[in-house]
């Protein structure tokens, strides 16, 4: 699926890891002010301007106002979906806003929150790492949008990063003079 490239609101709205958060958690129920507030640990003044910055970009919708259990007058929210449709391209403040709501989430999840995963480190040719990329695409894809809303609530999350180079480093030959750099 291709997406459309976020507008600068749009991308500073996505580029903080609360905002990720408050997504993640109205994505399978629509949730107050307050109950996100609750969820988070956050001041509900805090979330309040956070859940505005997302109902104004349309990452969040308001839904019909509802009757809290001491008879006050509530109005949840629920995801939209769109984020799914924008890009944001690689700009760090978003990769460290999504690592950072990742380890909130993963924190809140409690013991054994990992169900797996793995990390490694590899090395591909431009074609390869294209064909990677894709597999991925279609992967995301294919599990997005066919959601059992009788199953456990799961996250999900893939990156395909650079890694630095090698530093290149003089090996020491038993003379004392130096041989060829390490790779």
């Amino acid at each position: 699926m291709k997406k459309r490239q976020a507008t600068a609101a749009e991308a500073k709205a996505l580029a903080n890891p609360l905002r990720l958060r408050i997504l993640r958690l109205c994505l399978d129920e629509a949730l107050t002010n307050k109950e996100l507030a609750d969820r988070l640990d956050k001041d509900p003044g805090t979330v309040l301007h956070h859940v505005r910055t997302l109902v104004d970009t349309g990452f969040l919708a308001p839904e019909e106002v509802r009757s809290g259990t001491s008879g006050a007058l509530e109005k949840p929210y629920r995801a939209t979906g769109k984020s799914w449709d924008v890009s944001v391209g690689d700009q760090p403040s978003f990769v460290v806003a999504q690592i950072d709501a990742l380890r909130d989430e993963v924190v809140e999840a409690g013991d054994d929150p990992v169900i797996g995963g793995f990390r490694i480190g590899i090395r591909l040719s431009a074609k390869r790492r294209k064909e990677l990329i894709a597999k991925i695409d279609a992967l995301a894809e294919e599990y997005a949008f066919h959601n059992d809303p009788r199953g456990q609530p799961l996250g999900l999350y893939v990156m395909l990063h650079k890694r630095p180079r090698p530093r290149t480093r003089t090996r020491t030959t038993e003379r004392g003079g130096s041989a060829a750099r390490d790779r």
